[in-house]
């Protein structure tokens, strides 16, 4: 120690003598003087040497020793990228890929630079590579211009020249809509239709005696049919509203109405069947006040014709009014120009292919002509007029055959002429886009609505919770969740619940609209569940028979037919193959299927009753038990039936007898007033005073609470 000092004392005597010689050199504090001014200027700048270092200085030497974070490269990934593209994305090469997943369980010889990799081993690569990735942005789907096609805006009333009126029967069923056609173009299209009721619309270019041309559209007055009657309303210029004058206002009378006033069109009545003795015209007028149709005789503007459709009474009448109203209506057309039209019916002909019935609105339909209607397209091959006679064209108010289409269209789409072919796919692939997106929009729109459900519910179940440690709240929900686990039931089960898939078939596309409409409105779901698996038009095909093997179903065809070689396969796997012309027939069958489906109804008849006087133990066998003595107050005991005990108001037991016994004899049966003897089936507790009830079960057939309404 003694040495130290003395060596600090020496040297404070050298920076002393020379401090210029010493001042480059860094002393602590302790080689100058305490107070001199030597030791302020030439020791400050180095005090911090001058501390003793304690623990805590230590430490944060060491963390003031870190190495500088170094940023990683940052790699944009994304869902089944292929070697190539994540190499590209990191800036390397294939080979690198291939040397980062050398030590992992990638089989290295099959992987191509277009090998699609997992999400674990882009990962790996990435990782691997002292990189850092992160997921790629969906980007936003550019907005696709719109390639539709639509309507030309009005013409120049210069260029209209006057058009043909389009008229529509309307009215009831059965109240001669078809007959009045017949008798005013002379055919007999009432006596070919199935069931003697129109099925389809129907369109007829009928010319009067005086030379002007109507176009006359005859549409279903079944209920099943609202659908093409309203498009029957939409088509037309005219409808002449056709009621029975002994049946008066009906259903689908009010419905036709309806149609016409969503669609504001001018209505003519015309009161049929005027030669029946019964007839009574006043009173349908008056009837037609309540709707808001009133007749030229009230005051209205309503014309009303008496008619007889068969006798063809005052049809030239009819004619009179119908083109008188059409030329107050002033209608005219403009014959040039791209065509524009609207789809009646479609159909699918073996001969050929794809055909719609079409009335033209605007411009002149030639062969050749490419039009587009909804999300098909044809090139006109051919054009036939109501008579299967083939034309070279169709001007406005025309009805036609089109034949020529790639696929059909639906009964009710806009027909619009196109320049080319190229252009008809391009509308088409754009509304099929178009419809894509809004599907998707709402399918979006419901996987929203059912997270934010399940989000609620999720919330709701971990209110109650919320106050305990994630120890406990995992028992409790394991506690909670057990049983529901414990019976899930596998996804190969079949369901519980009844159901009867469908396979529907029908000749055009609004027979199967119509029919399609009618299942719409099953409301029997908790008896039975109603599909439909599969529609379309045509025959009954091969493809439909497997279908509805697949599914389990059945087929119902509304005329259509189906070939010997469908009909063997169909009975082969057992598929039931319902084929009908008349819709309500087919909507019977329906109904009767379903029933078929469901389980009988049970209900139980009474037929005796006894009361216990007495109870005896017998010997069977080794075997005690005990036999209920018994006096038959009402009806009859059979021992075929099943029995009740009844204690009080409570049901002791339920099942049936072993033996039933009249002193020593075994009985059938035992009337009312005679005493037996009772043994049931198993281990049953008779007391004295009891009541034993026999009853029979009667299964009666249920039959399915849907009614469609007709």
């Amino acid at each position: 120690m003694s040495v130290m000092s003395s060596v600090i004392r020496g040297t404070r005597r050298l920076v002393h003598a020379d401090p210029a010689l010493f001042s480059n050199f860094p002393f602590p504090a302790v080689f100058c003087r305490a107070g001199s001014a030597d030791s302020l200027l030439t020791c400050q700048p180095n005090r911090k040497f001058a501390f003793k270092h304690v623990k805590g200085q230590k430490k944060e030497q060491k963390t003031q020793k870190v190495k500088p974070k170094v940023d990683k490269q940052e790699v944009e990934i994304r869902q089944g990228m292929t070697v190539a593209a994540l190499a590209e994305a990191m800036n390397r090469d294939f080979d690198h890929v291939l040397e980062a997943l050398l030590n992992t369980s990638v089989h290295l010889d099959s992987l191509e630079k277009d090998t699609v990799l997992e999400e674990r081993w882009i990962k790996e690569v990435v990782t691997q590579s002292g990189m850092k990735f992160r997921w790629a942005k969906l980007s936003a789907s550019r907005e696709r211009p719109n390639r539709d096609a639509c309507r030309r805006p009005p013409a120049d009333p210069t260029l209209l020249v006057p058009r043909p009126p389009v008229v529509t029967i309307m009215g009831h069923v059965d109240h001669g809509k078809t007959t009045l056609l017949d008798s005013l173009r002379k055919s007999q299209i009432v006596s070919t239709e199935a069931g003697g009721i129109t099925q389809h619309i129907g369109a007829f270019l009928v010319q009067l005696p005086t030379g002007e041309k109507i176009t006359f559209l005859d549409t279903p007055g079944h209920a099943a049919f609202s659908s093409m009657r309203a498009r029957g309303a939409n088509a037309t210029d005219i409808i002449v509203l056709v009621v029975a004058a002994d049946d008066g206002v009906m259903n689908q009378t009010v419905e036709s109405i309806e149609h016409a006033r969503r669609a504001k069109v001018p209505v003519i009545v015309a009161v049929n069947k005027c030669d029946k003795p019964h007839a009574d015209p006043q009173r349908v007028k008056q009837e037609l006040l309540a709707h808001d149709i009133v007749c030229e005789e009230f005051g209205g503007d309503v014309q009303a014709i008496h008619i007889s459709a068969l006798k063809g009474d005052n049809l030239l009448a009819l004619a009179e009014a119908t083109v008188a109203l059409a030329e107050v209506l002033e209608l005219k057309a403009e014959p040039t120009g791209p065509v524009e039209g609207l789809v009646i019916e479609s159909r699918t002909d073996k001969g050929k292919g794809p055909v719609t019935t079409a009335i033209v609105q605007r411009g002149t339909l030639k062969r050749g002509c490419v039009l587009v209607a909804g999300k098909s397209w044809a090139k006109v091959r051919f054009l036939f007029d109501e008579n299967g006679c083939a034309v070279r064209e169709a001007g406005p108010s025309t009805v036609v055959e089109v034949v020529g289409w790639k696929e059909l269209p639906s009964a009710g789409e806009t027909i619009l002429e196109v320049e080319s072919e190229q252009r008809a796919r391009e509308v088409v692939e754009w509304r099929s886009h178009d419809e894509e997106q809004r599907k998707l929009q709402e399918e979006q729109s419901a996987i929203e609505q059912k997270q934010k459900l399940h989000l609620e519910e999720y919330r709701r179940e971990r209110e109650g919770l919320s106050h305990l440690s994630w120890r406990q709240r995992k028992v409790a929900l394991y506690r909670a969740n057990k049983t529901r686990f414990a019976t899930r039931p596998s996804e190969r089960m079949q369901s519980d619940q009844l159901s009867l898939p469908l396979i529907v078939k029908g000749d055009v596309d609004g027979s199967v609209e119509a029919i399609l409409n009618i299942l719409d409105s099953y409301d029997a779901q908790q008896q039975c569940e109603l599909e439909v698996v599969h529609f379309g038009i045509g025959d009954i095909s091969e493809n439909d028979v497997n279908v509805a093997e697949m599914f389990g179903g059945s087929i119902y065809g509304f005329n259509v037919a189906a070939n010997r070689g469908i009909e063997q396969l169909a009975a082969r796997k057992g598929i039931p193959l319902r084929l009908h012309s008349v819709i309500y027939k087919l909507v019977d069958q329906l109904k009767e299927e379903l029933s078929a489906k469901l389980p009988p109804l049970v209900s139980e008849n009474i037929t005796g009753e006894a009361s216990v006087v007495a109870i005896f133990d017998v010997t069977v066998g080794k075997k005690k038990v005990a036999v209920a003595g018994c006096r038959v107050q009402k009806g009859q005991l059979d021992r075929r039936f099943r029995f009740r005990l009844i204690r009080g108001r409570d049901t002791v037991w339920e099942g049936s007898l072993a033996a039933m016994r009249h002193h020593k004899d075994d009985m059938q049966t035992v009337r009312a007033g005679m005493e037996c003897g009772l043994l049931a089936d198993g281990d049953v507790d008779f007391r004295a005073g009891d009541i034993v009830v026999c009853f029979e079960e009667v299964a009666a057939p249920q039959v399915t609470s849907w009614d469609p309404g007709f």
